[in-house]
């Protein structure tokens, strides 16, 4: 009975541990046995991982870690979080290898901590560390590309120029910040809505004096308000994805936003739309980066020589396009490139996560490793590929970085990070084809 009521105590002590664990600044740190692309197949992979808890005991908390890889394989497993985990694992062939460690309570639910997101407003997320390892990843091949692959763009092409928009833009100053004048613009394009976004001219901008940027945003239903800052220095254009008005109430893009699902399925993610390219929700998307670039380049203040492309994910995505579609891009920043070898998973049975388009043949025209090969004239820099990224997997930023025909360009991989959380003092691998430090 004595030692029955002993352990209870410690139960309800643990129980108390727990819920009094602070998570705040609490993380996790990683690390490889060797830089994590350098593996060999069949060379022993090893990972580390450790719990920073402020000081705090680790009483019914643990370390909790799943392998995957693209050899198919999963393991598991779990140490209380004042111990290192470590993890022995290996890969036979090319590819890469994916452990995930997050901090759990007994219970196996993860602990998450607050924190402000960009625009400073409380998020929670979980405690977690996204590591990857590869065994020459360098040698990666996509799937193949469609026969009629640059046919297909010549036809899009034709489609565009068969819709002008000279004298047919709608320009309306929203007001001037920073030296700059920010309008709201409308132009025609081919396919269902037109360009919409704002546009930034820096005041009594001369002739052909200015570089010009364009900016693209990630997936999602973005509301797109005048921007709250002016850039003096710069002509710029950031569009929205799809084509929505400028301007409107909450009424309005609500009804917008449900009209761009298709059978019931977010924009994007329809299989039967997605069965024919020119069909397709991607289509009308490049049409209208097509056409922005187009507008950009026909502003008078533009110097006629640098045009940058910039964005994240989605936009990641369209600033590929646009350096594949546009050989007057002269500088493409795209990170963390969403929808990259698509048809990888299926055909080649590579790892990937559980937010990713169902593949079918005709994304193909869309997918960035395949437009890689016709930027030819662009500096292109990813600017980050997190290496536990499997909303757009690291296999695919890998071939997209090979199949990039401009002959400078660089990647920047970041362990530890997953699509959206990069952590501090984790190990950074550059590759490069320039001399200068990427970026700079």
């Amino acid at each position: 009975m004595k030692s029955i009521f002993s352990a209870l105590l410690l139960f309800a002590a643990a129980l108390a541990c727990r819920a009094d664990f602070d998570p705040t600044g609490v993380f996790i740190t990683g690390k490889t046995n060797k830089s994590a692309l350098s593996y060999k197949p069949g060379e022993e992979m090893v990972y580390s991982f450790k719990a920073e808890l402020g000081g705090q005991k680790a009483d019914g908390i643990f370390l909790s870690w799943t392998r995957k890889g693209d050899d198919g394989q999963i393991a598991r497993g779990k140490v209380p979080a004042d111990q290192e985990a470590v993890v022995r694992t290996k890969l036979d062939k090319p590819g890469f290898v994916s452990v995930n460690v997050f901090l759990v309570d007994d219970k196996g639910k993860v602990v998450k901590q607050t924190y402000k997101d960009w625009a400073k407003k409380d998020r929670k997320r979980s405690i977690a560390y996204f590591a990857g390892t590869a065994v020459e990843p360098e040698t990666l091949t996509d799937c193949g590309e469609p026969a009629d692959f640059d046919a297909f763009w010549d036809r899009q092409r034709k489609r565009l120029a068969a819709v002008p928009f000279k004298d047919k833009v709608d320009l309306k100053k929203v007001k001037t910040v920073d030296g700059a004048d920010i309008y709201a613009v409308s132009i025609p394009c081919a396919g269902p809505r037109p360009v919409t976004g704002y546009l930034n001219v820096p005041v009594n901008a001369k002739e052909k004096s200015l570089p010009a940027q364009i900016s693209f945003f990630g997936y999602g239903n973005h509301i797109q308000r005048p921007p709250s800052r002016g850039n003096s220095r710069l002509l710029t254009l950031t569009i929205n994805a799809h084509g929505q008005e400028l301007g409107k109430d909450d009424a309005y893009y609500k009804q917008f936003f449900e009209s761009i699902k298709s059978n019931g399925k977010n924009y994007a993610f329809d299989p039967k739309q997605n069965a024919d390219p020119e069909t397709a929700f991607f289509n009308g998307m490049a049409l209208r980066v097509m056409r922005a670039l187009e507008y950009l380049k026909s502003r008078p203040e533009w110097n006629g020589c640098d045009l940058t492309a910039v964005g994240g994910s989605q936009g990641g995505l369209q600033t590929m396009w646009a350096a594949a579609l546009d050989p007057d891009v002269s500088v493409a920043k795209p990170s963390i490139t969403w929808c990259c070898d698509l048809a990888g998973t299926q055909k080649k049975q590579r790892l990937s996560g559980g937010w990713r388009i169902q593949y079918l043949p005709a994304l193909d025209y869309y997918d960035p490793v395949f437009l890689a090969k016709r930027i030819k004239n662009a500096k292109v820099e990813i600017t980050r590929a997190g290496l536990g990224d499997y909303t757009c997997p690291p296999s695919g930023l890998a071939i997209s970085y090979k199949n990039i025909a401009s002959p400078k360009k660089s990647i920047r991989w970041v362990q530890g990070s997953d699509h959206g959380f990069v952590p501090k003092n984790s190990e950074v691998i550059v590759w490069s084809t320039m001399k200068e430090t990427p970026g700079k």
